[in-house]
């Protein structure tokens, strides 16, 4: 069977993005750009977007262009190399090739207990990040044909490699739902959800916009 929207909203009401701490203002501007649209948008092109759209970023990295000033690209601590190479495993995908899926989607958690649990891990719990709460309806109802669903999270191989491959990011009309909920929580069948290289009118769809120190908010944005 598959996903319908109002199994989504009625599950999960809300959807969160964690950014970095002073990116607002663009986000206000230009959306909610995924790293491939980024890279766009500041004109990065050749070996250097290369090697930021298929290489592991170990730390953020700042981009600079003469009219929309400076944005950093997220780190990716949560993975290495040597454990996606493990959850890659005959799948016939290389590491390059998860990345640059990776960078094509901007990516949602479906429950803010996963958002905590990012916000407090050791890397990101001593910074601070702008939390994006987003309505899941009007989300769905503007984007449903460009959404993907994964059951893992698929930025993450520590402390174990989960398994990932061509079918973890499936469409909701091919999301095993069903058969996942037969072995989850019902709230845990869907861990991620995303939306293929932008969502342009993120203002219109947040409910909530705060500056976060791990658990703490800081100041409210919108």
């Amino acid at each position: 069977m598959p996903v319908t929207p109002e199994q989504l909203i009625d599950l999960h009401p809300r959807l969160y993005h964690m950014a970095e701490a002073d990116s607002w203002p663009s986000i206000r501007r230009h959306g909610l750009l995924s790293t491939t649209a980024l890279l766009d948008l500041f004109e990065v092109d050749g070996q250097r977007r290369n090697q930021l759209e298929r290489h592991h970023r170990r730390y953020g990295i700042t981009i600079s262009h003469p009219e929309h000033g400076s944005a950093v690209l997220r780190d990716q601590a949560p993975m290495d190399e040597s454990g996606l190479v493990r959850a890659l495993a005959g799948t016939g995908l290389t590491p390059a090739d998860w990345l640059l899926g990776l960078n094509r989607r901007v990516f949602f958690w479906l429950t803010e207990q996963r958002l905590l649990t990012m916000l407090t891990a050791a890397n990101y719990r001593d910074v601070d990040h702008v939390v994006l709460v987003v309505d899941t309806a009007r989300l769905l109802d503007r984007h449903w044909d460009r959404i993907t669903l994964s059951p893992i999270n698929s930025g993450a191989t520590k402390p174990m490699p989960a398994p990932r491959g061509p079918g973890t990011f499936s469409r909701p009309a091919d999301y095993p739902f069903e058969s996942l909920a037969s072995r989850r929580r019902r709230d845990d069948v869907v861990v991620e959800l995303a939306v293929d290289r932008a969502v342009p009118d993120i203002e219109e769809l947040v409910i909530d916009v705060r500056r976060q120190r791990g658990d703490v908010v800081i100041e409210r944005l919108a």
